[in-house]
């Protein structure tokens, strides 16, 4: 029973410092590059917010969720820094790749306080790291909802960016929608080789993608 209850206790403590928060900055081995379907976020969540990411004007396809610093066995967050606070008109200036300046203001504050760059620079990082990535145009093409395998958006990514590999991309789903391309990049924007907890690709064979407003 005491053998147990330790195995239990060292689990516990192993998943939760996958989650740690306050962790050094700059301390981490590499990145990954969430890319967010926009469509699909905003009939799940943020035509409820009523996001200005989901006004139709803005045609947005996919968007940044974050660029997330990432070790080789969970990830850091909410980072101890010394770095300036980015201000309202640098967040805002990145509303085209985020889909509204407060998603950049968040994703600084929990992932990119981790990645030990100034603001400027992080930001400056995230846009590299996006216009890097060839977005399949023929998901921008689609005129209605589609249902399909996830695993046809990741052959269109890996079609698009053909120096990729499929270890090095995940794609994920969220009610029963496809919610995210997630890109493993080395520190220099490099793609390279996911960790074992990032690879958890979506299996769904009929997952929503809602086309582009």
């Amino acid at each position: 029973m005491q053998k147990a209850l330790v195995a239990v206790m060292i689990w516990i403590a192993g998943a939760i410092g996958a989650f740690a928060e306050g962790e050094r900055s700059g301390d981490f081995d590499y990145y990954v590059l969430a890319l967010s379907w926009s469509p699909n976020w905003c009939a799940i969540e943020g035509d409820a917010r009523g996001s200005e990411q989901c006004d139709p004007s803005r045609d947005l396809g996919w968007v940044v969720h974050g660029l997330w610093p990432q070790y080789e066995d969970g990830w850091p967050s909410y980072c101890r820094h010394n770095l300036r606070t980015p201000s309202r008109s640098m967040t805002r200036a990145q509303a085209d790749i985020f889909g509204d300046g407060g998603a950049a203001w968040y994703q600084w504050k929990k992932h990119g306080t981790c990645a030990g760059l100034e603001p400027a620079d992080y930001y400056d990082t995230v846009r590299r790291a996006f216009e890097a990535v060839e977005r399949p145009e023929v998901l921008r093409k689609l005129e209605s909802p589609v249902r399909l395998p996830a695993k046809v958006i990741e052959e269109a990514f890996l079609q698009a960016n053909p120096d990729w590999q499929a270890n090095m991309l995940t794609i994920t789903c969220k009610r029963d929608r496809i919610q995210e391309a997630r890109l493993c990049l080395t520190k220099d924007l490099e793609p390279r080789e996911c960790g074992w907890d990032v690879r958890r690709d979506c299996t769904q064979t009929r997952a929503l993608l809602e086309p582009v407003r």
